[in-house]
Protein backbone atom coordinates (compact mmCIF):
# COMPACT_ATOMS: atom_id res chain seq x y z
CA UNK A 1 0.00 0.00 0.00
CA UNK A 2 2.88 2.59 0.90
CA UNK A 3 4.66 1.63 -2.53
CA UNK A 4 1.40 2.24 -4.29
CA UNK A 5 1.32 5.69 -2.43
CA UNK A 6 4.73 6.83 -2.92
CA UNK A 7 4.75 5.98 -6.75
CA UNK A 8 1.52 7.62 -7.02
CA UNK A 9 3.00 10.65 -5.36
CA UNK A 10 6.45 10.26 -8.04
CA UNK A 11 3.84 10.04 -10.89
CA UNK A 12 1.85 13.43 -9.63
CA UNK A 13 4.91 15.03 -9.52
CA UNK A 14 6.75 14.43 -12.40
CA UNK A 15 3.22 15.06 -13.90
CA UNK A 16 2.91 18.82 -12.22
CA UNK A 17 6.52 19.02 -13.13
CA UNK A 18 6.02 18.30 -17.19
CA UNK A 19 2.80 20.68 -17.63
CA UNK A 20 4.38 23.78 -15.40
CA UNK A 21 7.35 23.99 -17.83
CA UNK A 22 7.26 27.07 -20.15
CA UNK A 23 7.88 25.48 -23.33
CA UNK A 24 7.94 28.51 -26.24
CA UNK A 25 8.27 26.15 -28.83
CA UNK A 26 5.23 23.89 -27.47
CA UNK A 27 2.99 26.91 -26.83
CA UNK A 28 4.11 28.34 -30.60
CA UNK A 29 2.63 24.99 -32.35
CA UNK A 30 -0.09 24.86 -29.81
CA UNK A 31 -1.30 28.55 -31.11
CA UNK A 32 -1.16 27.80 -34.61
CA UNK A 33 -3.07 24.47 -34.05
CA UNK A 34 -5.82 25.56 -32.00
CA UNK A 35 -5.90 28.97 -34.59
CA UNK A 36 -6.30 27.12 -37.93
CA UNK A 37 -8.06 24.06 -36.62
CA UNK A 38 -11.08 26.55 -35.29
CA UNK A 39 -10.29 29.40 -37.54
CA UNK A 40 -11.05 26.70 -40.82
CA UNK A 41 -14.35 25.66 -39.13
CA UNK A 42 -15.38 29.51 -38.62
CA UNK A 43 -14.49 30.18 -42.21
CA UNK A 44 -16.51 27.43 -43.47
CA UNK A 45 -19.28 28.68 -41.59
CA UNK A 46 -19.24 32.34 -42.36
CA UNK A 47 -19.43 31.29 -46.16
CA UNK A 48 -21.83 28.68 -46.31
CA UNK A 49 -24.17 29.82 -43.19
CA UNK A 50 -26.04 33.28 -42.10
CA UNK A 51 -25.05 35.20 -39.60
CA UNK A 52 -27.54 34.26 -37.40
CA UNK A 53 -27.45 30.46 -38.41
CA UNK A 54 -24.83 29.62 -35.73
CA UNK A 55 -24.43 25.67 -36.48
CA UNK A 56 -21.42 24.24 -37.83
CA UNK A 57 -19.03 25.72 -35.11
CA UNK A 58 -20.13 24.50 -31.70
CA UNK A 59 -18.35 25.50 -28.46
CA UNK A 60 -17.17 21.56 -27.66
CA UNK A 61 -15.06 22.09 -30.07
CA UNK A 62 -13.20 25.04 -28.37
CA UNK A 63 -12.91 22.22 -25.65
CA UNK A 64 -11.43 19.66 -27.99
CA UNK A 65 -8.83 22.10 -29.53
CA UNK A 66 -7.38 22.52 -25.90
CA UNK A 67 -6.31 18.82 -25.42
CA UNK A 68 -5.84 18.21 -29.22
CA UNK A 69 -3.16 20.84 -29.65
CA UNK A 70 -2.21 22.13 -25.77
CA UNK A 71 -2.17 18.19 -24.63
CA UNK A 72 -1.44 15.91 -27.42
CA UNK A 73 -0.04 13.25 -25.30
CA UNK A 74 -2.99 12.98 -23.40
CA UNK A 75 -4.90 9.78 -23.65
CA UNK A 76 -8.23 11.68 -23.56
CA UNK A 77 -7.09 13.63 -27.00
CA UNK A 78 -6.67 10.97 -29.19
CA UNK A 79 -8.04 10.67 -32.47
CA UNK A 80 -10.13 7.65 -31.74
CA UNK A 81 -11.06 9.56 -28.42
CA UNK A 82 -12.34 13.16 -30.44
CA UNK A 83 -14.12 11.33 -33.22
CA UNK A 84 -15.51 8.92 -31.22
CA UNK A 85 -16.50 10.35 -28.38
CA UNK A 86 -18.27 13.37 -29.92
CA UNK A 87 -19.82 11.53 -32.22
CA UNK A 88 -21.55 8.90 -29.85
CA UNK A 89 -22.16 11.55 -27.49
CA UNK A 90 -24.09 13.84 -30.62
CA UNK A 91 -26.02 10.31 -30.95
CA UNK A 92 -26.78 9.93 -27.12
CA UNK A 93 -27.73 14.30 -27.19
CA UNK A 94 -30.11 13.75 -30.16
CA UNK A 95 -31.91 10.37 -29.02
CA UNK A 96 -32.71 12.27 -25.61
CA UNK A 97 -34.35 15.22 -27.20
CA UNK A 98 -36.47 13.21 -29.58
CA UNK A 99 -37.63 11.20 -26.27
CA UNK A 100 -38.15 14.03 -23.49
CA UNK A 101 -38.07 17.22 -25.80
CA UNK A 102 -39.54 19.44 -23.55
CA UNK A 103 -38.22 18.71 -19.69
CA UNK A 104 -34.63 20.19 -19.65
CA UNK A 105 -34.11 19.65 -16.17
CA UNK A 106 -34.76 15.89 -17.03
CA UNK A 107 -32.87 15.73 -21.03
CA UNK A 108 -29.85 17.49 -19.89
CA UNK A 109 -28.50 15.30 -16.74
CA UNK A 110 -29.31 12.34 -18.73
CA UNK A 111 -28.40 13.29 -22.07
CA UNK A 112 -24.67 14.20 -20.21
CA UNK A 113 -24.78 11.02 -18.04
CA UNK A 114 -25.58 8.27 -20.64
CA UNK A 115 -22.72 9.89 -23.05
CA UNK A 116 -20.32 9.46 -20.30
CA UNK A 117 -21.04 5.71 -19.62
CA UNK A 118 -21.05 5.12 -23.62
CA UNK A 119 -17.98 6.99 -24.04
CA UNK A 120 -16.49 5.05 -20.79
CA UNK A 121 -17.76 1.93 -22.09
CA UNK A 122 -16.25 2.03 -25.88
CA UNK A 123 -13.32 4.13 -24.43
CA UNK A 124 -13.16 6.81 -26.48
CA UNK A 125 -13.60 9.38 -23.05
CA UNK A 126 -13.41 13.07 -24.41
CA UNK A 127 -14.77 15.24 -21.80
CA UNK A 128 -15.93 18.08 -24.37
CA UNK A 129 -18.59 14.87 -25.58
CA UNK A 130 -20.37 15.99 -22.89
CA UNK A 131 -20.43 19.17 -23.99
CA UNK A 132 -21.73 18.15 -27.72
CA UNK A 133 -24.52 16.23 -25.85
CA UNK A 134 -25.53 18.95 -24.18
CA UNK A 135 -25.99 21.36 -26.60
CA UNK A 136 -28.11 18.92 -28.21
CA UNK A 137 -30.51 18.98 -26.20
CA UNK A 138 -30.44 22.61 -24.59
CA UNK A 139 -29.80 24.43 -27.87
CA UNK A 140 -32.79 26.38 -29.75
CA UNK A 141 -33.42 27.27 -33.33
CA UNK A 142 -31.62 25.13 -36.17
CA UNK A 143 -29.50 22.70 -34.38
CA UNK A 144 -32.66 20.87 -32.73
CA UNK A 145 -34.20 21.29 -36.21
CA UNK A 146 -31.15 19.25 -37.65
CA UNK A 147 -32.56 16.13 -35.91
CA UNK A 148 -29.75 12.76 -36.24
CA UNK A 149 -28.22 15.30 -39.06
CA UNK A 150 -26.42 16.97 -36.07
CA UNK A 151 -24.18 13.96 -36.07
CA UNK A 152 -23.14 14.22 -39.33
CA UNK A 153 -22.88 18.06 -39.48
CA UNK A 154 -21.50 19.97 -37.48
CA UNK A 155 -20.46 17.06 -35.33
CA UNK A 156 -18.33 14.51 -37.21
CA UNK A 157 -17.49 16.97 -40.15
CA UNK A 158 -15.94 19.17 -37.34
CA UNK A 159 -13.82 16.47 -36.10
CA UNK A 160 -12.19 15.44 -39.09
CA UNK A 161 -11.36 18.92 -39.69
CA UNK A 162 -10.09 19.69 -36.54
CA UNK A 163 -7.99 16.33 -36.36
CA UNK A 164 -6.65 16.82 -39.92
CA UNK A 165 -5.23 19.92 -38.67
CA UNK A 166 -3.81 18.16 -35.41
CA UNK A 167 -2.01 15.83 -37.67
CA UNK A 168 -0.84 18.29 -39.65
CA UNK A 169 0.68 20.81 -36.64
CA UNK A 170 1.36 18.32 -33.82
CA UNK A 171 3.94 16.48 -36.36
CA UNK A 172 5.67 19.24 -38.03
CA UNK A 173 8.36 19.02 -35.33
CA UNK A 174 10.54 16.03 -34.31
CA UNK A 175 9.69 17.00 -30.64
CA UNK A 176 6.02 16.55 -31.10
CA UNK A 177 3.63 13.22 -32.05
CA UNK A 178 0.45 12.36 -32.44
CA UNK A 179 -1.32 10.49 -31.98
CA UNK A 180 0.63 8.69 -29.10
CA UNK A 181 0.62 5.27 -30.91
CA UNK A 182 3.66 3.17 -30.96
CA UNK A 183 3.65 2.24 -34.52
CA UNK A 184 2.74 5.94 -35.39
CA UNK A 185 5.68 7.38 -33.63
CA UNK A 186 7.85 4.94 -35.01
CA UNK A 187 7.04 5.55 -38.54
CA UNK A 188 7.50 9.62 -37.84
CA UNK A 189 10.59 9.16 -36.02
CA UNK A 190 11.72 7.05 -39.12
CA UNK A 191 10.67 9.97 -41.17
CA UNK A 192 12.48 12.84 -39.00
CA UNK A 193 15.56 10.86 -39.11
CA UNK A 194 15.95 10.15 -42.86
CA UNK A 195 13.82 13.18 -44.64
CA UNK A 196 16.17 13.55 -47.74
CA UNK A 197 17.39 10.06 -47.67
CA UNK A 198 18.16 9.81 -52.19
CA UNK A 199 17.98 6.80 -54.37
CA UNK A 200 21.15 5.77 -55.59
CA UNK A 201 21.67 5.78 -59.11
Amino acid sequence: MKKTIKRTFRVSKYVIYKETLVDYKEHFWSFLGAFFGIGMIAFIQSHTLSATENIFLIGSFGASSVLIYGAIQSPLAQPRNLIGGHVLSALVGVTVYKIVPDIIWLSAPLAVAFSIVLMQYTKTLHPPGGATALIAVSSTGKIPELGYWYVLSPVLSGCIILLIIALIFNNITSNRSYPNHNRFKYLLKKKHKHPHKMKKV
